[in-house]
């Protein structure tokens, strides 16, 4: 399979450059989306061996997604690995994305931090497993692990779903989209990786867009599921 690897990043200068070498390293082709960055992340992942999309202005993760998959999708991959630029996702369990897709091309395939979670703060561990139970009654199937950004997506599940949301609600967006349309979703384990870095998520205001989409959609939208 030809798999692309999608990393957004804003204002990643210290790690983007080793994780975009240790991906080519692998053989893969890199796409970086800079979300306006105000450091040189752009620069550094070029001079890695990235392509890089760079946003004028500092847009979401969202919106940066969606970019990139639009590239990706024209330039006949069949498929995309979305990955954080901040080093917390290891390069090494690339393989076990792509020895999944390669069973199932046309799905999701989620990372799963949940197996062994050692070392992933307290809050952050009970507010996954309770938006993985919200996220997979709503997907009709379980998800481990919903709030993992590291995850595999088929080339024909991006081109079948309609992506809007701007922000980090998008990583739901995707699988409440394609539970709807059919995809399947499967997940494998990763290692739980956390260093000093500082997340680009708001703890309230992120929380609030998380739940006027899930409510509107999960409650209040009439689109079906396919069988």
């Amino acid at each position: 399979m030809k798999i692309c690897i999608l990393i957004p990043v804003y204002n990643e200068s210290k790690n983007i450059g080793s994780v975009v070498a240790a991906v080519r390293n692998l053989k893969f082709d890199v796409v970086v989306v800079d979300d306006g960055s105000t450091d040189n992340s752009g620069a550094i992942a070029l001079k890695n061996g990235a392509k890089v999309i760079r946003n004028d202005q500092k847009n979401g993760k969202g919106y940066s997604l969606q970019k990139g998959f639009e590239y990706i999708i024209k330039q006949g991959y069949d498929g995309v690995i979305i990955m954080d630029g901040d080093a917390q996702h290891a390069t090494e369990d690339l393989e076990l994305f792509t020895g999944e897709a390669n069973i199932h091309p046309q799905s999701i395939v989620t990372g799963n931090r949940m197996k062994n979670a050692k070392g992933m703060p307290l809050v952050r561990y009970a507010t996954n497993r309770f938006m993985s139970f919200l996220i997979s009654w709503a997907c009709h199937q379980s998800v481990a692990d919903t709030q993992c950004g590291y995850r595999y997506i088929g080339a024909d599940v991006l081109r079948n779903i309609n992506l809007r949301c701007n922000s980090f609600e998008i990583e739901t967006e995707m699988l409440i989209e394609a539970s709807r349309k059919g995809y399947k979703i499967y997940s494998v384990p990763i290692r739980t990786i956390y260093g000093d870095e500082t997340s680009h998520i708001h703890p309230v205001k992120d929380t609030i867009r998380f739940f006027n989409y899930f409510i509107k959609e999960v409650f209040f939208s009439n689109k079906k599921y396919s069988p």
